[in-house]
């Protein structure tokens, strides 16, 4: 009698374990919803990919050359995410002021958002070179469609736009330029579709 007892303790442990250990491999699976379209009388799955573009490898003439382009890569992937950031936290602001009426408001909501900013990249963005912000400079205006100059005049205003444009001269850099992919910028943005498709 003890024996069957025992045996039978047994034999519920094992179930009671095999039942959670399936329990949980059946939590691990994940489900997807996706959109179908019906072509004669047969539903099919319906997906949107993104588009990708086919680059060939770089060739080379000279070593410089080499060593310039990869110069520019590590410069560019050093930028990118802060641009992809800034475009992200943008499209959030912008949001956020379309539920504000008040002027008053949305000036504390910019304040508020530019503090947040930049309380959380200054580090960063201090050990960025003076090429990598060149080059963020012109990959905002690539991300957002807005130059620098502008998104900083829509935000803080003429008096700050003009500051800061003038600090940007004192290096060099013109925050009014605008992102040309087509003739002076054909390069990064290359090197930037080649990043975006896992290339680099």
């Amino acid at each position: 009698m003890i024996k069957s007892h025992y045996i039978l303790s047994l034999f519920l442990l094992l179930i009671f374990t095999l039942s959670t250990k399936a329990q949980e491999e059946v939590k691990e699976k994940k489900m997807y919803l996706l959109e179908a379209v019906i072509i004669n009388n047969d539903t099919l799955p319906h997906v949107n990919l993104r588009e990708i573009i086919v680059l060939p490898p770089r060739k080379f003439t000279s070593r410089a050359k080499r060593k310039r382009y990869w110069r520019l890569v590590y410069n560019i992937k050093k930028a990118y995410p802060y641009a992809k950031i800034a475009s992200k936290e943008l499209m959030k602001l912008n949001d956020t002021l379309l539920t504000i009426n008040s002027k008053r408001q949305q000036k504390f909501c910019i304040k508020q958002a530019q503090n947040k900013m930049f309380n959380k990249y200054k580090d960063q963005l201090k050990k960025l070179t003076i090429t990598q912000g060149r080059i963020l400079i012109k990959l905002v205006d690539r991300e957002t469609g807005n130059t620098s100059y502008s998104i900083i005049k829509d935000y803080r205003g003429n008096f700050s736009a003009f500051f800061w444009q003038s600090i940007a001269r004192l290096f060099g850099e013109n925050l009014k330029e605008n992102y040309n992919p087509q003739e002076e910028d054909r390069l990064i943005e290359d090197i930037v579709t080649r990043i975006e498709n896992g290339q680099l």
